[in-house]
């Protein structure tokens, strides 16, 4: 009879854009056609946005892309200043780069396994991707440990994922040395989760609250608004690379409208680029164009390009491209963890 040790042998490897100079093969994808010329002039709007003095990047990002291996990715958008704040689902930040911080990791997998026997072992499948339910559930735990720990009262996502750091950095730092939450604390990156009961935090506070019925923490969602709003209301000019949809991508657009709410005339997203597969004919979020919006005064159309490509292709080469021009390396460091530090 198969064990677990049988399905979870080899692990997922992030992709390195350090190692990979892509941009050769981006720029010929100029003179192509269809997703090839789209994805070429994704990457030249994100290059742009880092050469542009004065412009902020928010990089939001939605599906399983850190188990798909493009955690390195981000930790180095982040560790070289090319992002200056993030908007993520939780399972991305909590079940994937936490999960791997505390030493655990993601395996290589099938879709074509038998899930039934799957679940015998305690192996959860993320399409072509294993992981281990029992690592899983000390995750759940650890979140638990750390929300005992702090003062009881209300919190945004983002001043919880900035304790998830100072946790890391207090045992010792990360067991691997490519954890965004890490290199975030370290870069005063914000990490903002809008949905952060949806993923092992989210086990987390319903172990916490339970213990704690009458003094706990919980999770303010309407101070993330308010935090990321604070963000564009002192940095006028922005821009937003957008892997995926859902949650992410609506919250950090809807930050203009909020904005003009509390300033008259804030400016539109400068610069915007979505990576999707979604489709905009069901009118969903994460398929909506950038086009569509600009009609809600989100986003303005001169620099925008969606991308139709799945992420664990497109990201590589556009963040690659943006890395190897180099910008980055003369460009404002924003810190914008630190407006909310006291």
């Amino acid at each position: 009879m198969a064990e677990k040790k049988d399905f979870l042998k080899d692990t997922i490897q992030h992709f390195d854009i350090k190692e990979h100079n892509v941009v050769k093969l981006v720029d010929s994808m100029e003179k192509m056609a269809f997703s090839a010329r789209d994805l070429n002039r994704a990457a030249r709007i994100y290059d742009m946005m880092l050469k542009d003095d004065g412009c902020a990047v928010i990089l939001t990002l939605a599906g399983s892309l850190f188990s798909a291996g493009l955690k390195r990715v981000v930790y180095d958008l982040v560790s070289n200043n090319m992002v200056d704040a993030i908007v993520s689902t939780g399972a991305i930040m909590v079940d994937q780069d936490f999960f791997e911080a505390l030493g655990y990791k993601h395996y290589i997998g099938t879709p074509f396994s038998d899930d039934n026997q799957l679940r015998e072992l305690a192996i959860d499948r993320i399409y072509d991707t294993f992981i281990d339910e029992d690592e899983l559930r000390i995750c759940d735990d650890t979140t638990a440990a750390i929300f005992d720990s702090l003062e009881p009262r209300p919190y945004s996502s983002r001043e919880l994922l900035w304790e998830f750091g100072k946790y890391l950095d207090e045992k010792g730092g990360p067991k691997v040395d490519d954890s965004v939450i890490y290199a975030a604390y370290k870069n005063n990156v914000p990490i903002f989760v809008p949905a952060f009961s949806d993923c092992s935090a989210g086990f987390g506070i319903v172990m916490h609250q339970h213990k704690n019925p009458e003094k706990h923490l919980s999770f303010d969602s309407g101070k993330d608004f308010l935090e990321l709003t604070q963000i564009k209301l002192n940095n006028a000019e922005s821009g937003i690379f957008m892997i995926g949809g859902g949650v992410p991508k609506n919250f950090t657009q809807d930050i203009v409208v909020a904005a003009e709410i509390l300033q008259e005339n804030a400016s539109m997203h400068k610069y915007a680029i979505q990576i999707t597969v979604a489709d905009e004919r069901d009118g969903a979020l994460s398929g909506s164009t950038l086009k569509e919006a600009s009609s809600w005064g989100k986003v303005e159309t001169t620099y925008e390009q969606m991308v139709y490509s799945e992420a664990t292709i497109a990201m590589p080469l556009v963040a690659g491209y943006a890395y190897h021009k180099g910008a980055w390396k003369n460009r404002k460091k924003y810190e914008f963890q630190k407006l909310f530090l006291k």
